[in-house]
């Protein structure tokens, strides 16, 4: 009888009805706050609203906005958000100065976000603030910087984000920068320079996760050799299931536990979807032929690309399809090494069917109880790894406290350049 019942559990599980897990989900996340590793709402905010964005309503009805957003407070509240790392995005293509200006000023924008709406945020700065924050029953709000260049080549610049309240670095974004390779640019490095290196060492001693996320994989193995804390991935997919650049191999995967890092998985389509990929390049080589094709008649150009769009419908990615990469990392790198990051207000409607804002987590992680993940299994995916992560990095900064502050620059020597 005993073999029976194992035998027929998944079944069991998969006929349970939507109020069983919803009731799951209730228990679970009153325990453990679902946190987020990414969601680009401070970065989209400054480029649509401009000065619009310090007296703008975020409590809700901005899915209504010209440009829907992913994001509002009601929609926070009913995906059961319990902590988000804000994203602070600048692109690689500005200026150095002008990106640390960008970055300073998204980060004021998220503390008086906080500010404003101090019933609904509080910022955290570590795993414990996060539980407390989560408790009294608001958002607990941390901070990431996007992208390697918003430091301009300056620990220091490092040390003043830290100061401020950011508690992940992203080595890199779009592009290769003069000290990391980036996943979607053509390698210079071999991965990370000496210089790249001290940035690490150096984010391992403020207590800042290292996020590897938009990195060559040279770059993340660089990374997970030289980081004593656990790395992030704050918003990756696997490239088992679609081979994008961006997303994250088994090698990487299975390199995992023995650094205790974890991969917060992405929702982007093009991430998600090998078809949905598939349809991006086969478009992009379709517009360079119009486009060589029509020189000088846009009208024409813009005709034929209609028509070819109506020929080849956009596929779409699915929730489904997001739990299969979780499932995946699951299965390669263990279920302690799996988180969520969304992406959400990054990509903007560039989003499976059934995860178009912050409210859709209950409906992902009841994807996931239908394919028999257990009430541990899903909060250490909402909340408990990252919280894991934070609080190991939280003993490395401490047991480095004694050491000084790192100096080095970029412009020393690039020894595996030169070998």
């Amino acid at each position: 009888m005993r073999r029976l019942i194992l035998a027929l559990a998944p079944f069991l599980i998969a006929a349970a009805p939507a109020s069983d897990y919803a009731a799951r989900i209730d228990r679970i996340l009153a325990r453990t706050p679902l946190i987020d590793g990414h969601n680009d709402w401070p970065e989209v905010l400054r480029e649509r609203e401009g000065e619009g964005r310090w007296t703008l309503d975020l409590r809700q009805g901005l899915a209504a906005r010209p440009i829907p957003y992913n994001t509002d407070i009601a929609r926070l509240r009913a995906g059961r958000v319990g902590g988000q790392f804000w994203s602070v995005y600048v692109s690689a293509d500005k200026p150095g100065l002008e990106q640390v200006k960008e970055t300073l000023e998204q980060i004021d924008l998220v503390k008086q976000i906080a500010a404003r709406y101090p019933d609904a945020f509080e910022l955290a700065r570590t795993a414990a603030d996060v539980r407390r924050i989560h408790k009294a029953g608001r958002i607990a709000s941390l901070i990431g910087v996007e992208g390697g260049g918003q430091i301009d080549e300056s620990l220091s610049v490092l040390r003043a984000y830290h100061d401020l309240g950011a508690g992940y670095l992203t080595l890199t974004h779009f592009a290769t920068i003069a000290w990391a390779d980036s996943a979607t640019d053509d390698p210079k490095h071999g991965g990370l320079t000496p210089f790249g290196e001290a940035v690490v060492r150096e984010l391992n001693r403020l207590g800042m996760l290292v996020d590897l996320s938009h990195v060559s994989e040279g770059t993340m193995d660089d990374a997970i050799r030289v980081s004593k804390a656990p790395v992030i991935f704050s918003h990756s997919s696997t490239a088992a299931i679609n081979d994008h650049p961006r997303n994250v191999s088994d090698a990487i995967l299975r390199r995992l536990p023995a650094n205790g890092g974890i991969v917060m998985v992405n929702y982007a389509e093009g991430y998600v979807s090998a078809a949905v990929r598939a349809w991006i390049v086969d478009r992009a080589a379709e517009e360079a032929r119009q486009t060589r094709l029509l020189v000088g008649r846009p009208d024409a150009r813009k005709a034929a690309m209609a028509a070819w769009e109506k020929a080849h419908p956009q596929p779409r990615a699915t929730l489904g399809e997001v739990a299969d990469h979780i499932d995946h990392i699951a299965k390669v790198a263990g279920v302690d090494h799996v988180g969520l990051g969304s992406d959400f207000d990054g990509v903007g409607n560039e989003l499976p069917e059934g995860l178009d804002s912050v409210a859709t987590y209950p409906a992902l992680l009841a994807e996931l109880m239908r394919r028999g993940w257990s009430d541990a299994d899903i909060a250490k995916l909402a909340g408990e790894n990252i919280l894991r992560v934070m609080t190991a990095a939280e003993k490395i900064a401490v047991s480095m406290r004694s050491e000084p502050a790192a100096i080095a620059t970029v412009a020393a020597p690039d020894e595996k350049a030169a070998r």
